[in-house]
């Protein structure tokens, strides 16, 4: 294993959330998917809501509901944090994301979440004890834009004075590799979450991780 000592090429490591390190996408399809159910919109297939993983809330259930005329979206949000809540008990973090964090935290690099949760749902996770003090900042898609937009990594490293090549941002969507394009930023994927690898390669991730030990394992060798 690398010595701590080792020198970092990337200062700040930004995580996505949701079916990156925690395991979520499941429930986040069935939640879409009766929440449009609810509404009387068509019910999206199950690669239809996995699609919209990581996108601000509205716009995602929009996406995945097409024919929902807007003044229905409020509601369509509603029904949504309402089934996801039913469930939100059975989520945990993927095994072994925990100490892949902490490998990270003492090598000395800075870590972050760029998530399309809300502020508060984000909030309510990283309450856990074992997360308490684990990540230097966070930006989530209600307090400044969706994903792809670059704003959320954008702010982080103004925050934290780090250029755009000194910043890594992990994620399990095309959205997240993506807005690191658009930030100028270096990425990497994980095929364990809501969207399927093959479209990755044309955004030109360093790596794509086929599970938390992987992407553990890369991280300590190449980050």
């Amino acid at each position: 294993m690398p010595s701590p000592a080792r020198s970092r090429r990337f200062d700040l490591i930004a995580f996505d959330w949701d079916g990156t390190l925690y395991d979520s996408t499941a429930i986040i399809v069935r939640s879409i998917q009766e929440a449009v159910r609810d509404v009387g919109g068509t019910v999206p297939s199950d690669k239809e809501a996995a699609y919209v993983i990581g996108m601000a809330l509205i716009p995602a259930l929009a996406h995945a509901a097409p024919d929902v005329p807007p003044e229905k979206y409020q509601e369509l949000g509603n029904r949504y944090r309402f089934h996801y809540l039913q469930h939100q008990n059975d989520l945990s973090l993927f095994a072994g994301v925990l100490p892949m964090l902490n490998d990270l935290r003492e090598r000395g690099h800075l870590l972050a979440v760029a998530t399309g949760k809300s502020r508060r749902g984000l909030d309510e996770v990283l309450h856990s004890v074992d997360l308490r003090g684990m990540f230097d900042g966070s930006r989530t898609a209600d307090q400044t834009a969706g994903k792809p937009h670059p704003l959320m990594l954008q702010e982080l490293m103004a925050e934290f004075d780090v250029p755009p090549e000194r910043l890594l941002m992990i994620g399990d969507t095309t959205h997240d590799l993506q807005m690191a394009l658009n930030a100028g930023c270096a990425s990497v994927g994980v095929s364990y979450g809501a969207h399927e690898p093959d479209a990755f390669h044309e955004l030109k991730p360093l790596f794509v991780a086929h599970s938390v030990a992987q992407l553990h394992g890369w991280l300590l060798e190449e980050a």
